[in-house]
């Protein structure tokens, strides 16, 4: 477990993150928690107390990594950017995301998309189901269960399939 304090920070131009607030977790803090990585991984601990479990440590490239802060854990911390926040991490080795049986439901009818699903990371594997899950209406979620079913039988990735659903807008 590491203990640390961090400013929270916001990209400005930044590709797909522009516009994130995050914290910034240096090399040589993140080699604490798990060693020698490289890849994204999920840990969990506290933020100025209030505890926090799942939440993704992103690599930026130069052995430093960022955990994203949404809008709900600001609220939940009362900090917004420019603040100064207390961080506990550890590694959460319990993290889970569990396929939707609906999801699982369409696999069952297509396996070829269902392989390369399984192929991806797990890491990419958690993005179709997160945007699957945040759907407000049934009608919205049964779309995004199809939007992902097909872009398996595409190989697509996450990232390939909202590009291509952009161009479609």
């Amino acid at each position: 477990m590491i203990e640390f304090r961090a400013i929270i920070l916001q990209f400005a131009e930044q590709g797909e993150k522009t516009g994130w607030s995050y914290i910034e977790i240096p090399a040589d803090l993140s080699a604490q928690i798990k060693p020698g990585n490289k890849k994204s991984f999920r840990v969990k601990g506290m933020l100025d107390g209030c505890p926090i479990e799942g939440m993704a440590l992103m690599p930026m490239g130069d052995g430093n990594f960022i955990m994203a802060l949404k809008a709900e854990v600001r609220k939940m911390i009362h900090k917004n950017v420019g603040a100064m926040v207390q961080v506990v991490l550890e590694e959460d080795l319990d993290f889970k995301i569990e396929m939707p049986d609906d999801l699982k439901e369409c696999f069952d009818f297509e396996p070829e998309a269902f392989d390369f699903y399984n192929s991806l990371p797990k890491s990419h594997r958690e993005y179709f189901i997160k945007w699957i899950n945040s759907a407000k209406t049934n009608e919205t979620r049964a779309k995004r269960i199809v939007n992902t079913i097909n872009a398996m039988l595409r190989k697509w990735t996450y990232s390939q399939m909202m590009r291509e659903m952009k161009k479609e807008e």
